[in-house]
């Protein structure tokens, strides 16, 4: 199970350079169900691999002028700031038996898991183009735009780094929608957002969890791999019709994982 996992590393590394997403949706089931790792101690490992990838995928976007950093320090700020505080203070005060039924126990580890389904299948229907905001619905002003972005951000950062996920299906409609940007642009600056929400959210850790640094090195390494290989795939293939089959099999994913975290364990 280990090489499969290092294997479907590749497979993160390849979507994130052909399609400029997929790292946060698929790192934390390959740390899960094929690595054994804790859900909870999972989704910390997931936001530092999450958010180096990131980091390093926004180079050639900086690289290119596609990051607008007003905009990025708007949502980005504040969004760290929510995940680490979340992972320091917020986590550690939920129980990790949060309520019992007859044939059920749910768990910090068992919620955390069916949160992240739920986030699978709204980017599914995200990639699928099946949630869809008015670029006319939110007004031209500026002042309440950059609001609205502080406020996603809190919320952004919350919810993302409780299960460990990147949050860049969240990020860049928002970014399109409040903030007007290109969709280039808005894909440069979201991995710049998630990038320092994730790393921040990693920095927020508590110390009860221990971190194998030799186990996320192997398995940034081999995401790397994966976006090399993307990259050179992308030249050839258009990464933006393979988005919908990315979107299918996480939508599939998403209720695998919910149906397999709450019914097969009633």
């Amino acid at each position: 199970m280990e090489y499969l996992g290092y294997a479907a590393s590749v497979f993160i590394g390849i979507t994130i350079g052909l399609l400029g997403t997929g790292s946060g949706t698929l790192t934390l089931p390959v740390l899960v169900y094929l690595f054994y790792k804790d859900s909870v101690a999972a989704g910390a490992y997931a936001l530092f691999i999450g958010g180096f990838n990131s980091l390093f995928a926004s180079l050639s976007y900086f690289k290119d002028k596609l990051v607008d950093f007003k905009i990025a320090a708007f949502f980005g700020i504040p969004a760290a700031v929510s995940a680490f505080l979340t992972r320091a203070y917020i986590i550690p005060l939920i129980p990790k038996e949060i309520v019992r039924f007859d044939n059920f126990t749910l768990t910090k580890g068992i919620m955390f898991m069916a949160i992240f389904a739920v986030l699978l299948i709204l980017a599914a229907l995200s990639m699928l183009n099946k949630l869809k905001i008015s670029f006319n619905s939110f007004p031209n002003n500026k002042n309440a735009a950059n609001q609205f972005l502080i406020i996603q951000g809190v919320i952004v950062g919350f919810l993302t780094s409780l299960v460990g996920a990147g949050g860049g299906f969240l990020v860049v409609p928002a970014l399109v929608v409040i903030s007007k940007l290109p969709m280039k642009k808005a894909i440069g600056t979201g991995l710049v957002i998630v990038a320092a929400k994730s790393l921040f959210g990693f920095l927020g850790e508590s110390s009860e969890t221990l971190i194998d640094w030799l186990f996320i090195s192997k398995v940034c390494f081999f995401v790397l791999i994966g976006v090399v290989i993307g990259v050179a795939l992308s030249k050839r293939i258009d990464g933006q019709k393979l988005k919908p089959v990315f979107g299918w099999f996480i939508l599939f994913l998403g209720v695998l994982i919910f149906i397999k975290e709450i019914f097969m364990k009633m």
